[in-house]
């Protein structure tokens, strides 16, 4: 609801220079690593580590794994390729005000929505709902990680807000609507044995 709010208050370029113009050189090297935590092989990375913990060595996991962090993937991936929005470094020419890593990769299209905020809000969302009740306030600190890659991609001069806001949402819609119907599955086959 922040974020909805922030959208209809401020405009992009407000938005985008507020996050991406507070700046350290301590503060990049953190979004460097918080940007990552949204990468494809960094999922795949701390999911098999999970299968290393015998709850999670199951069938169950393992498709619900699949499914919260490929299904999203693959409709954000499909909106950005029909969308073609430009990213920062196109619409603001690189100009000299915007903060960019000079070793950093500079993206200039499918800006939106954002890849890595989907696939860190779908992956995080997943851990949220598959962690046993009394560890549910690790929950948060997955949020706060989710938000930290958003955050990131605004900083490094990838996205702008619009786009780490609907990717979140994307990620966090699809996997709470995989997760239930995974754990509804599930369910109904236990009652059957």
């Amino acid at each position: 609801m922040v974020g909805a709010y922030l959208l209809f208050r401020f405009d992009s370029t407000t938005l985008f220079a507020f996050i991406n113009n507070h700046y350290n050189p301590a503060s990049d090297r953190i979004m460097e690593w918080a940007s990552k935590v949204g990468e494809g092989w960094m999922i795949a990375v701390i999911c098999v580590t999970f299968f290393l913990f015998k709850p999670f060595r199951n069938p169950w996991f393992f498709a619900t794994a699949v499914l919260c962090t490929v299904l999203p993937a693959l409709i954000t991936q499909l909106i950005k390729f029909q969308m073609a929005a430009p990213r920062p470094m196109t619409v603001y020419q690189n100009q000299n005000w915007v903060h960019h890593l000079d070793h950093w990769d500079l993206l200039h299209n499918n800006s939106f929505p954002s890849g890595h905020t989907t696939g860190a809000f779908s992956f995080l969302c997943l851990l949220s709902c598959v962690i046993p009740q009394k560890y549910w306030p690790i929950g948060f600190v997955f949020f706060v990680l989710a938000l930290a890659v958003g955050y990131a991609r605004v900083y490094l001069a990838a996205h702008f807000f619009r786009d780490v806001y609907f990717g979140s949402i994307i990620g966090t819609v699809f996997s709470f609507i995989i997760c239930l119907l995974v754990f509804y599955f599930k369910d109904k086959r236990e009652q059957r044995l």
